[in-house]
Formats: structure tokens, sequence, C-alpha cells
């Protein structure tokens, strides 16, 4: 089988996976707009990489071009996030453009990503016109895609644009994923003697999948096996808020489990196993590690732990018994050279050359909302927080954005690359009333402050 392709059934997970994304909003399944009017000009290409590029460009081009950067998923050139919102920004005259990225190689493609993306940039303008300026815009993966590119491609673009970016890294992902696995393989399916790394390939990726999710369900159904899911979603930084419930109160641990099991009911191990694979892919080898971790520390570290210790005491388990078998289990060693690998090719934030908006949604189950916390703390330390701005969206999904504050966020940045500013344009308040003002799709823009990501490592 191609060695970027996921078996059957995981690969209709990863596909239909949406949850609670409005009609106009998807996560990482590829996009692209259709011209907007009979004059819009749409232009194709091919990279040096093989890679195609794409670029729709209307007839009143405002002289701006948005460069997007796509998510995890098949290496398809895609230049807009959603539809609706590629025909909303080609209404108010923007150029869009994107890669596929690398089709050799695997869907995380961050080997291959910037060199793609700058060399859309320059196919753009060859065909097009060198745009008066460029707009990075990236999503999930294309996130950190475009957190790089903020970085790293200096006067070549002018600003950026996340939309519910993997920011913190890959490093960091796959950790954190791993402490989420290993603690249902551990106590919910200690007999299956489950591979958790260094899959031979994406169909044992998601065999494993299925055999963790089973387990969660059937753990679902006694007061001790909730109790353990939620203390792996607690490690996994899965929220307490699922599609087409009202979020629960505070305090009602019961509550907050049942929506966490949801998520983990709706597919999402089915999506973030086999992903495991093609990350490990790209770097040649396993990249996380759990040897030396204390998982007793790590739960102190989660906005979930009260929860935790109130379903354990409901269901008369020993925590700190489970707590001490996950510590003194934990054998997991990284492959260092593929640790160096992905530390080099997929994290970001130690730096900023250009203005960086990042848009989040408060519940998101695939990228968690506290990868802005992680993100926000390497910026700060690089020196460059006043470069960085970060606005939340109340609504449950990855990458469940509205066209409307797509569009709000375009133009809070591009207010600031274009006076210096940022002017209180990316207020909660001020992005509101912006994306209403639009007449499109609605917004849900609030104030918010992500809490800490439950990781428990350090890389450089």
């Amino acid at each position: 089988m191609p060695k970027f392709a996921l078996g059957a059934a995981a690969l209709a997970a990863a596909l239909a996976f949406t949850a609670a994304a409005p009609a106009t909003a998807r996560s990482d399944t590829p996009q692209s707009t259709a011209p907007a009017a009979a004059t819009t000009r749409h232009l194709s290409g091919r990279l040096p990489d093989g890679a195609s590029w794409i670029a729709d460009v209307p007839a009143d081009w405002n002289g701006t071009l948005l460069l997007f950067s796509h998510g995890y998923g098949p290496t398809t050139a895609q230049n807009a996030p959603s539809p609706a919102a590629g025909r909303a920004l080609l209404a108010e005259g923007y150029a869009l453009a994107g890669s596929s990225y690398d089709p050799n190689g695997p869907w995380w493609a961050l080997e291959s990503a910037e060199r793609d993306q700058l060399a859309t940039q320059e196919a753009f303008a060859a065909a097009a016109g060198r745009p008066a300026r460029t707009l990075s815009v990236g999503q999930s993966m294309g996130g950190l895609v475009n957190a790089r590119l903020a970085r790293d491609a200096g006067d070549r673009i002018d600003g950026a644009l996340g939309l519910c970016g993997l920011v913190a890294g890959g490093v960091d992902l796959d950790n954190y994923q791993l402490d989420a696995e290993y603690t249902i393989a551990s106590l919910l399916a200690p007999d299956e003697h489950l591979r958790l790394v260094d899959f031979a390939d994406q169909d044992a990726a998601a065999a494993t999948a299925a055999r963790l999710t089973a387990a969660v369900e059937r753990a679902q159904a006694t007061p001790a096996g909730r109790a353990r899911i939620a203390l792996a979603a607690a490690y996994l930084n899965l929220p307490d808020w699922a599609p087409g419930q009202n979020p629960p109160a505070p305090g009602d641990a019961e509550g907050q489990e049942a929506q966490q099991y949801a998520w983990f009911a709706q597919g999402v191990l089915s999506f973030i196993v086999p992903a495991r694979y093609s990350v490990e892919q790209s770097a040649g080898g396993n990249t996380s590690w759990n040897a030396g971790v204390d998982y007793a520390g790590l739960l102190r570290s989660s906005e979930h732990a009260d929860e935790v210790r109130a379903l354990y005491r409901t269901a008369g388990l020993d925590l700190r018994a489970d707590l001490t078998t996950l510590t003194r289990g934990a054998r997991v060693h990284a492959d260092p050279r593929a640790v160096r690998r992905l530390e080099r090719t997929s994290t970001a934030g130690q730096g900023l050359a250009v203005p960086l908006l990042n848009l989040h949604t408060t519940s998101d189950q695939l990228v968690p909302v506290q990868q802005e916390n992680a993100f926000t703390a390497r910026v700060r330390a690089a020196g460059d927080g006043a470069l960085l701005r970060q606005a939340y969206v109340a609504r449950q999904g990855h990458c469940a954005f509205t066209a409307a504050e797509i569009v709000a966020g375009v133009h809070a940045l591009e207010h600031r690359v274009a006076t210096g500013r940022w002017d209180g344009r990316t207020t909660p308040t001020a992005l509101q009333r912006a994306a209403r003002a639009l007449g499109l799709d609605g917004a849900a823009f609030v104030p918010y402050r992500p809490t800490r990501l439950v990781v428990g490592r350090h890389h450089s």
C-alpha cells in the first residue's frame, strides 16, 4: 500500500471527522474555492518537487494575496479554509493561493510545506503579478506551517492568521497523545498489550485505535471505567463540551466525563492514532516517550484534575494506586534522531518576524486550545510577544469557524500590517462587532484564557 495511505476505516473517520462545525466550516478535509464569478481567474501549476498549486484571482483584486496552508490530510492543493470563507474573501477582492505540499511524502508534510508555500507565492507572482501584500493563513497542521512562516519567511510575507493551529508543535502533540493512549491501554485494556508507537503501517495504527476505542466504550458502563476515561481525557487535554450539548456545570464531574466520552465515541482516537504513523514517517522514527514521566504530577497540571478525583471517589477507586501503576510502567523511549528532526521541522514559537493573529475554538477535540498557552510562552520568551495576538470563539469542534469569523480575522490582521498597530481590533468585542457587521453567518468571539497544556516534557 502507499506509504501515506490510511486504512479504509481510519480514512473514513479522518475525513468525516468535523464534529459540531457549522455548515460553513470543515476540519482537515480538502478545500478549494470555486470562482465566485465568471470574472475570477483560476490558476494552477506544478512546483519542482511535484507539489501542485492553485490560485483564484478576482477581477477587482485588491492587491493582497492570502497564502493558505492546509491541514493534515491528503496532499491536495487548497487555497481557503472553507468554501464559504473563500467566496467571501474573493468577493472582498482578495486573491487566494495554496499548495498541496510534496505529494510523495507523508501527510505530515512539514518537511516540504514552508518551501512549497513560498514557491507557490513566487509562481503566483509570475502568473498574476506580484502582490502588494501577502498574508499567510494556516489551518490546523497548516497553522503550524503558518506560525513557522511567521517566524522564518522574513519580508516574503507581511502578516499571518492562524486558525485552530497546531502551534505547540509535533513533539508535544505526540507526547500528550501518548499519555492518553498509554492510560487507556494500561488501565482499561491491560491484557491486550497494545503497540502504541513504532507502527509498521497505518493499518496497524488504525487497528490499535479501534481497540483503544472499544476499551473506552466498554469502560463507560461502570463508575470505575468512567473515572479512568476521565483520567485519560485529562492527559489528552480533551475538552468537556461536546457537540449538540450545553457546557457542563462547574463541578459536575459526571457531566464533564459524559461529554469527554462523547468525543471518544465519535472517533477521536481513530484520527490521532493513525496520524502518529504519518508523523513517525516524517521524522524517521518514534518521536514520543514516557519513561520518567510522573503521572501524578502530570494530573496536577490539568484543569480536569478535580473532575478525575471526584469520579475516583465515587467509584471507590484508589487514584494514587493507578497513578503509581502508570508511572512505574512508563517505559516508552523515543528515537533521539527522530525527536531532533521533528523539533527541526515541526516546532514554532521560537520567534516571530511579522504580526500573527491566532484564532481558536474553545472546545477543540483535535488541537486543544491549551496549545495557544504553550505557544504564547515560547513567543514571549523569544521577546516577540508584541507581535502576537490570540482570540477565541465559543464553539465545539476543530476548526469550526464561520466565514464571518475568518474574514474578521483577516481584516484585523490587515489593519495591523497597514498601520503598525493592533489598535484594539483583536479584542473579543471588536472582533465580534466586526464579524457580525459583515452580515454573513454569525460569530461567537468571547473573552477566554486557555489553561496550561498538559504535556510534562521539556525539549529543545
